[in-house]
């Protein structure tokens, strides 16, 4: 139901703010996948934003080897990136040679720029401040906004309150899906 939600809202003219609230193992990845997966095969750009490193390198992995049998280009930016290859992952984003771009808070540097980003997902959204989700979303243009979350701060719950953004809501585990040990 939450894909089909985040679908529609990727199809739809008009721009989204979406909320998706759910445990540690429910399927916030998941869904960031095949929303990432649909706006990058429909030649939009995607910029996946976590707070850590390790994060960053983990959504990196998963999505290249669900991605691997298409013809979507995904890139990692962080700081454990050399200055090389640092500037080599701005210049293809520039470009519009990369799809789907998973960063941390290297994405916020001025140097980082979009050809045509049009979507953009936060995980664990509670550890950006509302400065820094501007900062990104103002390097696009009519961009989407998926945010993910096990813990949403006053401030969604307010926005969710008050109709400025869409609550979706994973209640349970996918079915088959192996214990978290973390």
């Amino acid at each position: 139901k939450t894909i089909e939600e985040v679908e529609r809202d990727l199809n739809s003219k008009l721009l989204t703010d979406r909320l998706i609230c759910g445990e540690v193992g429910f399927g916030k990845t998941e869904v960031a996948l095949r929303a990432s997966f649909i706006a990058a095969y429909n030649s939009k750009q995607v910029c996946l934003l976590v707070p850590t490193t390790l994060l960053a390198q983990q959504h990196y992995e998963t999505f290249i080897e669900r991605f691997k049998d298409f013809p979507i280009k995904i890139a990692k930016l962080s700081r454990d990136l050399s200055k090389k290859q640092r500037d080599l992952v701005i210049k293809d984003l520039k470009s519009g040679n990369i799809d789907i771009i998973i960063g941390t808070h290297a994405i916020f540097q001025e140097s980082v720029s979009f050809k045509k980003l049009v979507f953009v997902v936060i995980d664990e959204q509670h550890r950006f401040g509302v400065h820094q989700r501007l900062a990104l979303t103002s390097k696009g243009k009519n961009i989407d906004i998926l945010v993910m979350t096990a813990t949403p701060i006053p401030r969604t719950l307010t926005l969710t309150a008050y109709g400025d953004m869409e609550v979706s809501r994973l209640m349970e585990k996918p079915k088959g899906r192996l214990p978290i040990d973390t």
